[in-house]
């Protein structure tokens, strides 16, 4: 069973995409915190990481440098729901500028269940892992 850290501040996001995953089969473990993200990350293993980027202390950008540091060949679904500029432009766009950030599948929240496991499908083959 594929094994997902995900990272949110927010409690109906965690468990929303707790349940969506839980659901499609995988094994979830999802922490408030990016601290605790990486706590996670090095007592387990996991299969693909979901982080939000905006988030209370340290942000996501900086959880999924620190993420890719320790682990470099993990997926990672980066989420947001910032919108930055009235055009639509959103947080998520800054990763194509961002060489250190590159190889992350981007999500928009809100998003369905369908985009959220499709998600995870792109960051695996983004990482050079088989789908």
């Amino acid at each position: 069973m594929p094994r997902i850290l995900v990272i949110d501040d927010q409690d109906t996001v965690r468990a929303t995409v707790s349940i969506i995953l839980k659901r499609e089969g995988y094994d979830v473990v999802a922490v408030a915190s990016g601290a605790e993200g990486l706590r996670e990350l090095a007592a387990g293993n996991f299969d693909s990481a979901i982080v939000d980027i905006y988030m209370p202390g340290v942000d996501g950008t900086k959880i999924i440098k620190l993420l890719r540091d320790r682990a470099p060949n993990l997926p990672i679904v980066a989420i947001s729901g910032v919108l930055l500029t009235k055009g639509g432009g959103t947080a998520l766009d800054l990763f194509a500028m961002t060489p250190s950030l590159q190889n992350i599948v981007c999500l928009q929240k809100p998003f369905g269940s369908a985009d959220l496991v499709g998600s995870i499908t792109q960051a695996a083959k983004a990482a050079g892992h088989a789908a």
